[in-house]
């Protein structure tokens, strides 16, 4: 795995780190192949309860390495495949997934965060989707996904402008949960993302599920949401979260996977 980026798992979140300072965290095909090692992990390992994506509090990432991303589409498709493999792993991922963002955030470092379920930004965060000033067409579905999120006109000017943007702006159009100071961004993802790691396993995941899945009529949606509640409902999980209710204490998801 390369040093570029960093894992380490903390109380049931495992922490990934873009650590190339000297590049401002500019991603490589081998960034990614750790990036994907790590959802991997992550999904595969029972005490691993949330992902949590970060940089460093001056930079998130300045998004592909474009020298290792021209010169790799031109002579093989390893760059294509380890972007759109890190993207398929991510929008996929059935772990919850929490973003610290401080700093830029360049292209996938803004697009990556649309398949985020919590994102919390500094107050120096900067964004950019600058794909059109490359000529190019948006990556990661976030054709789809941010007029989902910022409405078709607010989406239309980033993606069709493409000039940058500052936190309040994200948080306006709903790419950022809460803003925060640059000193304080980490502490606050990790806390949500330690939040996120307490809660029944398998109740988030069916949760993220459901707020993921694609075309369905209102009254679909309820059905699947119907028989998902009554699933759950006959869960140990759920057992616990009763009787910890009854018994007026802080339920213990600790032993579920």
């Amino acid at each position: 795995m390369t040093n570029f980026v960093t894992v380490e798992l903390d109380q049931g979140v495992l922490v990934v780190r873009f650590n190339r300072p000297d590049k401002k965290n500019a991603l490589t095909s081998e960034m990614y192949s750790a990036l994907i090692d790590a959802i991997v992990r992550a999904e595969e390992e029972n005490s691993i309860r949330c992902l949590l994506f970060t940089g460093r509090s001056d930079c998130f990432t300045a998004g592909n390495d474009l020298q290792e991303f021209v010169v790799g589409s031109s002579e093989s498709s390893e760059v294509d495949d380890a972007v759109f493999g890190f993207l398929g792993k991510i929008a996929s991922t059935r772990v919850p997934v929490v973003s610290a963002v401080g700093g830029v955030a360049v292209g996938i470092g803004t697009t990556m965060l649309l398949h985020c379920d919590l994102v919390y930004a500094a107050t120096n965060a900067k964004f950019i989707l600058p794909f059109i000033n490359l000529a190019v067409v948006p990556e990661a579905a976030s054709s789809m996904l941010l007029p989902r999120i910022a409405g078709y006109q607010r989406a239309a000017e980033l993606l069709m402008l493409g000039e940058p943007f500052d936190v309040e702006h994200a948080y306006r159009v709903g790419i950022v949960n809460e803003i925060c100071t640059p000193e304080e961004v980490f502490e606050k993802a990790f806390s949500a993302a330690r939040k996120l790691a307490e809660k029944p396993p398998s109740a988030l995941r069916s949760v993220k599920k459901l707020m993921k899945r694609e075309s369905e009529t209102v009254r679909e949606r309820m059905t699947t949401e119907n028989r998902l509640f009554k699933e759950h409902l006959e869960t140990p999980e759920s057992q616990e979260a009763i009787n910890a209710f009854f018994e007026r204490r802080k339920p213990d998801f600790s032993k579920f996977d």
